[in-house]
């Protein structure tokens, strides 16, 4: 086989054992010494997913629209109750972690976040997401081709899922996600009769190239599973996070054992939420959840000295109806907001807030924000890679979230 085969098969197999959190970034070939555009920076960005679609009108609330009252007359959030920012919005009575993060000049609000042809399908705008391709075939996930992009080199560990399966986000052409969810479970399984062979598979190689090449997959995973395993195990913390803090924890105990980890993608699972029914109570609760771990993150990035390397973006896979249904939940909408968080950004809000009183012929907000617009900001502002419009396939405007 020639050798563009050879590596499509390796890629195809990382993948798989990639997917099954079972190896690092084993480079796949070398690189070019001069494909090297952003690399050796200490920045880091962390991705968190807010399965199921937030709802974006009850997480910073309208308060000063009367409009917002009249879609909502029963789980709409009153004004008295709400953590108020300015005259016109309030987040959430949960959201006091948010609240301080945005009056510390710590967080920018992206109003109206969307894309054309919106699909109300959790998996189909998920995936839009992921890639960063709305309506489109996309193989590759825009942080998977992030990486490619900034570590040319392959630097093993360089990108991390924290999740039970590979995000569609990370999947890369070159680049092999570590994939893990339980530190204390990431190692290979096998009985005891096989310990040996699995711990010390060179006592079994030969000659075989194939043979090889997996020893040095397996030993590429071993590795990556002890380094993980070691910087959970050591990494102690007086942070509060709160109850159930995603795996925030996990991402800040990478970053003080010193790991070459930038990327991270992490998320609330099991489209938490999607929240049709009886939503105010569930929905607050979650957002205590959000509110309390990335707050704490941020305390503790600050109190480890990396807090001036570290940003944290939040986006939900769509918003929810403008107006409430009659099971007093919401059900699936449209523009939502995203949340850009660290230390070095300039805070406030960016980009036009959508209409409460023009909707669509479906009753949804109507998007005033591409989404590709944050990543294209994140991707050149705060990555440094200058060309976002070849990892995003076309040329969008960014905030100056960054100054």
């Amino acid at each position: 086989m020639d050798h563009a085969h050879i590596n499509q098969g390796r890629r195809d197999l990382l993948k798989a054992l990639g997917a099954a959190g079972l190896t690092a970034g084993l480079p796949l070939a070398p690189a070019h010494a001069d494909d090297t555009k952003g690399a050796g920076s200490k920045r880091i960005l962390v991705i968190v997913e807010l399965t199921g679609a937030n709802d974006g009108l009850n997480t910073l609330v309208p308060y000063g629209d009367d409009a917002y009252y009249g879609l909502r007359p029963r789980i709409g959030i009153r004004a008295d109750k709400v953590r108020k920012i300015d005259d016109m919005y309030g987040f959430n009575p949960s959201l006091s972690g948010f609240e301080q993060l945005y009056k510390d000049g710590q967080m920018a609000i992206v109003h109206g976040c969307g894309y054309e042809q919106p699909s109300f399908s959790h998996f189909t705008s998920a995936a839009y997401w992921h890639t960063g391709v709305p309506n489109g075939g996309e193989p590759y996930g825009w942080l998977g081709r992030v990486a490619d992009a900034i570590d040319p080199a392959l630097t093993p560990n360089f990108l991390v899922n924290i999740d039970e399966r590979q995000s569609l986000a990370v999947r890369a052409a070159h680049h092999v996600p570590v994939v893990f969810d339980n530190p204390d479970r990431f190692s290979r399984k096998g009985l005891l009769q096989s310990r040996a062979l699995l711990d010390n598979p060179a006592a079994a190689s030969g000659a075989n190239a194939s043979r090889k090449f997996l020893d040095e997959v397996a030993q590429s995973a071993r590795e990556a599973s002890q380094l993980v395993r070691a910087a959970w195990d050591n990494y102690r913390t007086p942070i509060d996070y709160g109850i159930l803090p995603v795996d925030l924890p996990k991402v800040a105990a990478m970053i003080h054992a010193g790991l070459s980890s930038r990327l991270f993608y992490v998320s609330y699972r099991h489209n938490a939420f999607d929240t049709h029914v009886q939503q105010n109570e569930q929905h607050s609760r979650l957002l205590s959840y959000v509110s309390d771990g990335i707050a704490g993150f941020m305390k503790d990035m600050q109190r480890i000295g990396r807090a001036d390397d570290v940003t944290v973006l939040v986006f939900s896979e769509f918003g929810r109806r403008a107006a409430e249904n009659t099971s007093l939940g919401t059900d699936h909408g449209t523009a939502n907001h995203m949340y850009v968080i660290g230390k070095q950004i300039a805070g406030g809000h960016y980009g036009d807030a959508p209409s409460l009183t023009d909707l669509d012929e479906g009753g949804n907000l109507r998007f005033t924000t591409d989404f590709r617009r944050v990543y294209a900001t994140l991707i050149e502002d705060w990555l440094e890679y200058r060309d976002s419009k070849s990892l995003l396939y076309s040329d969008f405007a960014k905030f100056p979230i960054f100054g």
